[in-house]
């Protein structure tokens, strides 16, 4: 199965946690009540997080730590802890600023995975190959990066890539700024940044409702193909202090554009900014074009998309629907035990049925079912390859899906993937020049096999019969 960049979500609290599971986050990002920059979040307590990360682990979504504020040495200690009871609990990675930390980390719970924080300020080849040679496993890049600039860091350096794609801006490079903390003593670099580029600032004048150092958000829904075509590894939704139903409508948003492999519709990208901007977006720093366009504010009076988010909360309140793609078959020999396999392209199970009873009346025969076959090619369905001698049929060698043959490009096509290869000249199994194409179609399969004579269990004289995804009936 293709192997796509994974949507890193925000979860400022259960709420939005919830929001980024169910709408589609491969994986979820989230602060301890201390050590993490978003302080003014909800955050997670270390009593709750083992039930939390259990959750998201059992919907297959992986759930990261973020330890990304400076500490003080007195506060080591009780780092310690927090990286300690995160391993324990079984999350999948921490985010670190403090390289004090990093090495804390490295002596405590050698096993952790950890990354390099965005707070890291790193935006060279040469930093992101300096942090891999200190272990860390990923690289969140400085979000001020071009796409030249990303590419060139995912060509030179082994650690994952982690890109923000989508959210807040900050004036300065994260992790350098020191204005919220000189004008207010809220450090940016604590956790509790109190956001003054925000505000409004005249030069040698009365500001006269001018923003000059408040930045439009980032949204580069439109380059993601290309930034998974450059390697990048993650692409990071900005947002933990943002409520559930803004998590949720990013969240899925995006999971559609990076599944479907496009980009935004004209109404994707009016719900993306409904949900959340200033004054539009900007992709400024990826496209190297800087300059006052780059620039916007948000109204304290702008009004709530209260539409938009009702939508946005059904697809997290109401239960959970996320679909998985899923590739069942079933193999059925006379006098051994039937068969049932499931694979979703990454884990596979399974399981073993009783032996199939004996015909009543009349046994199904291999040239009943190929005469089913026969019937499903008069009317126009997909066919299969499969080999006379050994009974292998001819699958994808990415997702293990039966290719089907297209007889208009003459070529074999996986409907999952959309990998494609010529037709074989011989079996890959056990290279016989033996082979035959069988038709598909699960519920023409089904109603066929009704107008052969009534039986209580399928039951093959001779050879097997086995049901695929596509409903292939083989011999």
């Amino acid at each position: 199965m293709e192997k796509h960049a994974e949507i890193l979500a925000p979860a400022g609290g259960e709420a939005q946690l919830r929001a980024a599971v169910l709408c589609g986050a491969d994986a979820v990002y989230l602060g301890l009540r201390g050590f993490n920059a978003r302080a003014g979040a909800e955050n997670f307590d270390e009593n709750t997080l083992p039930q939390t990360v259990g959750w998201c682990h059992a919907r297959g979504v992986r759930v990261y730590v973020t330890l990304n504020t400076l500490v003080t040495d007195r506060e080591l200690p009780q780092a310690a802890e927090v990286l300690r009871n995160a391993s324990q609990m079984g999350v999948d990675a921490v985010l670190v600023q403090d390289w004090g930390v990093l090495t804390l980390a490295q002596a405590v719970t050698p096993d952790l995975p950890i990354h390099a924080s965005t707070q890291m300020s790193l935006f060279t080849s040469g930093g992101a190959r300096w942090a891999e040679r200190l272990g860390m496993e990923r690289v969140v890049l400085a979000r001020e990066l071009s796409r030249d600039d990303i590419a060139n860091v995912c060509r030179s350096c082994g650690a994952e890539i982690e890109v923000f794609v989508h959210g807040a801006l900050c004036m300065c490079y994260s992790g350098q700024c020191t204005m919220s903390a000189l004008i207010g003593q809220r450090s940016g670099n604590r956790g509790a940044c109190a956001q003054p580029c925000r505000l409004p600032y005249g030069v040698n004048s009365p500001c006269r409702n001018q923003f000059p150092l408040s930045l439009k958000d980032a949204n580069l829904s439109a380059y993601l193909q290309e930034l998974e075509t450059m390697g990048v590894a993650c692409l990071k939704l900005e947002g933990r202090m943002k409520r559930p139903e803004y998590v949720a409508m990013i969240t899925a948003i995006y999971r559609r554009l990076i599944d479907e492999k496009r980009g935004p519709t004209a109404a994707e990208s009016q719900a993306l900014e409904q949900a959340f901007s200033r004054s539009g977006f900007t992709d400024g720093y990826y496209r190297h074009r800087k300059g006052p366009a780059m620039f916007g504010t948000r109204p304290e009076n702008a009004p709530e998309p209260k539409e938009l988010f009702s939508e946005a909360r059904k697809l997290y309140e109401n239960g959970e629907h996320k679909q998985i793609d899923l590739s069942l078959r079933a193999t059925i020999w006379a006098d051994e035990a039937s068969t049932l396999t499931a694979s979703d392209g990454v884990h596979t199970v399974t399981v073993t049925g009783p032996v199939p009873e004996a015909a009543r009346n009349r046994a199904l025969t291999a040239a009943a079912g190929e005469q089913a076959i026969v019937l499903l090619n008069r009317r126009g369905y997909s066919t299969f390859v499969m080999c006379r001698d050994c009974g292998q049929t001819i699958t994808c060698p990415h997702c293990a899906v039966a290719m089907v043959y297209h007889k208009k490009n003459e070529d074999l096509r996986c409907h999952y993937c959309g990998n494609t290869m010529p037709l074989p000249q011989g079996c890959p199994n056990c290279h016989s020049r033996r082979i035959k194409y069988f038709g598909s179609g699960t519920q023409k399969a089904e109603e066929l096999l009704q107008q052969l004579p009534p039986i209580r269990k399928l039951h093959l004289e001779k050879g097997k019969s086995s049901l695929g995804i596509n409903g292939c009936l083989d011999r």
